[in-house]
């Protein structure tokens, strides 16, 4: 071969090996950088993801609270509306499972935000890929019934049915069975409290404040009921946001209701 056809052979072999070279951007940032990408871009620069989710400073850690038993009467378990603690803390839960912001995965991921899944299994649906994301980066699943009946006033086997049907189905999708139930829209009665017990079930959580973002009245040992599945307005996840900027502005934190009751 001549010398010009040489130098051009050699040419077009570094030209083919630039070429099969990855081009798959996590690729070619390295292993340290793919792992601050996330679905929606980096994590900021600083590399402090708070700041990305409208905060000033991280939240507190909660405190180191050893899992404990809420006290019930007679074999029944107790019916909680809000936590009787010292600590600076509330708790965020989710009703039903019908909004699933995939953002709100991120957040949770990036802040390690101890929240509560109340789920309704005809209300996820075919969502519950969703909710084993969210439990895989700390998120807790909890009971909500079957189909969301409004439960007091039925027979004890009707509301065993929705209760129990409700913890065999997240026994099948996530492979635990929840220790806390919400009944829907916070109605129950004696009857709600022996097929709870009878399900497994050690408290009935309710809530004492409501909330879908805004500022509210926030006191140590709140549970917020943070509403989910509105069509209109701001998401999941801007709501939650706002939340938590309030709860900062009033000096708490979040902490894991799981561990207080």
């Amino acid at each position: 071969m001549r010398p010009r056809s040489l130098v051009a052979a050699g040419l077009a072999a570094v030209l083919l090996a630039g070429c099969a070279q990855s081009v798959d951007p996590i690729e070619r940032l390295g292993k340290k950088a793919a792992q601050r990408v996330g679905p929606y871009g980096p994590a900021e620069a600083d590399g402090r993801p708070y700041r990305h989710w409208g905060l000033t400073s991280p939240l507190p850690a909660p405190p180191r609270v050893p899992a404990r038993a809420a006290a019930g009467r007679d074999g029944l378990p107790p019916v909680v509306r809000r936590v009787e603690t010292s600590d600076k803390v509330v708790f965020l839960t989710y009703d039903d499972g019908a909004e699933r912001d995939p953002r709100f995965v991120d957040l949770v991921r990036e802040l390690r935000l101890p929240v509560s899944m109340f789920l309704t299994d005809s209300v996820v649906g075919p969502g519950y890929g969703h909710f084993a994301r969210l439990q895989a980066v700390g998120a807790r699943i909890q009971n909500h019934t079957l189909d969301h009946p409004a439960l007091r006033g039925l027979p004890y086997a009707g509301q065993r049915a929705e209760i129990c049907g409700q913890q065999e189905k997240v026994r099948s999708r996530f492979g635990i069975r929840p220790r806390l139930f919400r009944p829907p829209y916070g109605t129950y009665d004696r009857t709600t409290l022996r097929a709870a017990a009878d399900c497994g079930l050690s408290a009935v959580v309710l809530w004492s404040v409501a909330a879908q973002g805004e500022r509210r009245e926030l006191r140590a040992g709140d549970i917020v009921s943070v509403t989910s599945g509105e069509t209109t307005g701001p998401t999941l996840t801007e709501r939650t946001t706002r939340l938590l900027r309030e709860i900062e502005r009033r000096g708490l934190t979040v902490g894991r209701l799981e561990d207080y009751l």
